[in-house]
């Protein structure tokens, strides 16, 4: 009988222990958690800062950090992680808690590796303006980068599709010959002993390239896709005489505030491309722990919703794939400075972990009993989503106008 198991990879984040680098750049003693525990909330019942529960403010050098979230990972139904990778032509940065997993062999949880090849910037937006550590392609570097990555390829926790070893590169369109960079690629691998790689493009910012063309297998989709969240709550001249009278917070005017269930119905209803194609969910996202202005913040998340995004998800996962494709992402496990993650925090605990869990747990017939496309919300669904963003818009402008008034009475 044929293995019918959804596996969930979560995208991982190695940022919370200092570096040379961003001691130089931030301050000294700079991680993660410093963006995260600055956060304010921007609005009243906006929900900053995200502080976490059951694993602290943890420092990823220790090897009891590293083994607990593994743990918690496993006990929730989560396959692996899929770590970021930092390569600038041959500099590593962030390198260590990868590292250390791979020289001792612990913990005992599947992985894989995901390229981050951007800029790094001082706006946290990967672009090219100020800049602070930027990339430069060739082959040559090409070779040197996958020869150093051969390692870890041979690991037996890595992660593989039918063999080889499955490798993500974050933006494909910043690569000038991706084609040329993958047949490199794959040839080194080859000469390691490897069947190939199974190499997939993130679609985070240029979508609708079949990975076929370029030399790739597969791609992912990456959650959040605000583009497909409905309209931006909140903007238009109204919004911007109410902030300017300084009756409505600056936020809404200088960020992008989103409906979390509009974007879980816009993202389940996206046509399903002709090649290869995971999907990926998030269980929140609100960046503006590390962006002042230019946020993206989602609201309207919980658990049962995001719960019922993973299901549909699943199930789709296991119509359309089978055998070692049967993956989901989750973007992501530990993205605390942008409101992002699986681990526990003070306001949710282990609800989310717990929602995860029973997603994946979900019966398998779930998926085959019914003709209907499971990758669509009902109409019931979609319905009760359209009216809990209309009240929680409707109760965050009345509460935003008392707290104005409130705040400006004369001293009794």
């Amino acid at each position: 009988m044929p293995d019918t198991r959804v596996k969930a990879i979560c995208f991982y984040l190695p940022q919370y222990h200092p570096i040379s680098e961003n001691d130089e750049w931030w301050g000294r003693g700079f991680t993660e958690w410093r963006n995260v525990t600055k956060a304010k909330p921007l609005f009243p019942g906006h929900y900053q800062p995200h502080l976490p529960a059951d694993l602290g403010f943890y420092d990823l050098r220790l090897p009891e950090v590293r083994e607990a979230q593994a743990e918690l990972a496993h006990q929730h139904g989560i396959h692996g992680f899929c770590y970021y990778h930092y390569w600038f032509n041959g500099r590593r940065i962030l390198e260590r808690p990868f590292n250390e997993v791979l020289a001792s062999g612990k913990p005992d949880l599947p992985f894989c590796l995901c390229w981050a090849n951007e800029n790094w910037t001082r706006v946290w937006d990967g672009g090219e303006r100020n800049v602070l550590l930027e990339q430069y392609y060739s082959h040559e570097d090409d070779l040197a980068h996958i020869r150093s990555l051969i390692p870890a390829f041979m690991d037996s926790r890595y992660i593989r599709i039918d063999g080889k070893p499955l490798f993500l590169v974050y933006r494909t369109e910043l690569l000038p010959d991706p084609e040329k960079t993958a047949s490199i690629w794959q040839e080194e691998a080859k000469k390691a002993g490897l069947p190939g790689l199974y190499l997939v493009r993130v679609e985070n910012f240029i979508k609708d390239i079949d990975p076929s063309s370029i030399g790739f297998d597969a791609a992912v989709e990456f959650a959040p896709d605000s583009s497909k969240a409905g309209k931006t709550l909140f903007r238009g001249d109204i919004t911007n005489l109410l902030v300017k009278l300084n009756m409505l917070p600056a936020v809404f005017r200088d960020s992008r505030v989103y409906s979390y269930p509009a974007t879980v119905q816009g993202m389940l209803s996206k046509p399903e491309p002709r090649y290869r194609w995971f999907r990926c969910v998030s269980p929140m996202w609100d960046n503006s722990a590390r962006r002042s202005v230019n946020a993206n913040i989602f609201i309207g998340a919980t658990p049962s919703i995001y719960k019922q995004w993973l299901s549909k998800t699943v199930a789709r996962t296991r119509q359309r794939h089978a055998g070692d494709e049967q993956i989901v992402f989750i973007n992501a496990w530990n993205e605390w400075a942008e409101g992002c993650h699986l681990e526990p925090d003070q306001k949710w605990g282990r609800a989310y972990l717990e929602a995860t869990r029973d997603a994946l747990a979900a019966p398998t017939k779930a998926a085959t009993s019914s003709t209907a496309q499971p990758n669509a919300p009902s109409h019931f669904t979609r319905f009760y989503w359209r009216v809990s963003e209309s009240l929680s818009k409707i109760r965050t402008v009345i509460v935003a106008l008392l707290w104005h008034f409130k705040h400006r009475l004369p001293p009794q």
